[in-house]
């Protein structure tokens, strides 16, 4: 016997619709939203996020968390360089 219409998706213990997507969520690491899945037809597909490869020596992830970009170089620094550069000094004295 066959359904009328397309089949859902079961991902982990819950079920999506046809063409519906959605971020997967795995124990323990939560959600990953760097990961897109969809439903098709009863199947699911899931893809990483494709990312552009980075030219810098150290980017920067502000604007999107899955793919890094550079800093302008008129950039200030984050809190964790301006911590690490305090202790250079307090070391440097």
């Amino acid at each position: 016997m066959q359904a009328d219409g397309p089949r859902a998706c079961r991902f982990g213990r819950r079920w999506y619709l046809n063409n519906e997507s959605w971020h997967p969520s795995v124990p323990p690491f939560g959600e990953m939203k760097c990961i897109l899945c969809w439903c098709v037809s009863g199947e699911t597909h899931c893809q990483r996020q494709e990312c552009p490869p980075s030219a810098c020596a150290s980017p920067a992830r502000r604007d999107n968390p899955c793919c890094a970009k550079c800093r302008a170089p008129d950039a200030p620094p984050d809190a964790r360089e301006k911590v690490h550069d305090a202790r250079a000094e307090a070391w440097s004295r």
